[in-house]
């Protein structure tokens, strides 16, 4: 079957006419080309009455040193007057006048009498030629009379707290005793309780030293012990 083709749709009759629609628009844009004109750039003018701004052109200048200014010349003045060198052959003479003293007159000399201070020694001895002694005994004797003064302190007792106390005392002029001090204690109710004891001594007869009585000092131990 053969295919028949319409002449309207035939291509090849229109080959021209497309020819000459794109001639024609080649030609427009050639000419469209031509009449295109670009955008033009002014340069303002410049304003001459525009002042330029002055600037103030400070110089700089160095501070020039001084030269170093000489030194002052001193002069030491030399006074010959007053120093005169002589030899040893040259005889001085003084003019010392002796009118002012009387050789009749008497020289009063003044002795002044200085009287020898006693100084006395407070520091305690510890070992004298006679030592003290307490009711005609010795230190073994004011220890049994202490022993037998104490009172165990209640809380010393409930605590259960026994033990030695070592004090220290100096036995005065007079026979008293004073510087009472606790130098060990197991504990402060003990040693306050022999200090109290020792306190309320009676006199002592007083240490002798070249037959002056002097100040002695002694140490004491105390024990407490709880019984059962």
């Amino acid at each position: 079957m053969e295919i028949k083709k319409s002449p309207k749709a035939d291509l090849q009759n229109k080959k021209g006419l497309f020819l000459e629609i794109g001639l024609i628009i080649s030609l427009l844009l050639v000419v469209a080309a031509f009449m295109y004109v670009p955008k033009e750039y002014r340069i303002e003018q410049v304003d001459l009455n525009y002042g330029p701004i002055e600037e103030e052109i400070t110089e700089i200048t160095r501070n020039e040193q001084k030269p170093p200014e000489a030194p002052k010349k001193v002069e030491i003045q030399v006074f010959n007057d007053i120093l005169d060198i002589v030899t040893n052959d040259t005889k001085i003479t003084t003019e010392v006048s002796f009118d002012e003293f009387d050789a009749d007159a008497e020289i009063v000399t003044q002795v002044v009498e200085v009287e020898e201070e006693e100084i006395e020694e407070d520091q305690p001895f510890i070992k004298v030629e006679k030592m003290p002694t307490f009711r005609g005994g010795d230190l073994n004797a004011f220890r049994n009379w202490v022993q037998g003064k104490l009172r165990y302190p209640q809380i010393a007792q409930e605590n259960g707290i026994s033990g030695r106390v070592v004090l220290s005392f100096v036995v005065e002029r007079d026979g008293t005793l004073t510087n009472i001090q606790v130098l060990q204690s197991p504990d402060r109710s003990l040693g306050d309780e022999a200090t109290r004891v020792v306190a309320s001594s009676p006199k002592w007869e007083p240490g002798m030293q070249r037959n002056q009585p002097v100040r002695v000092k002694y140490t004491l131990p105390v024990v407490f012990q709880i019984q059962n």
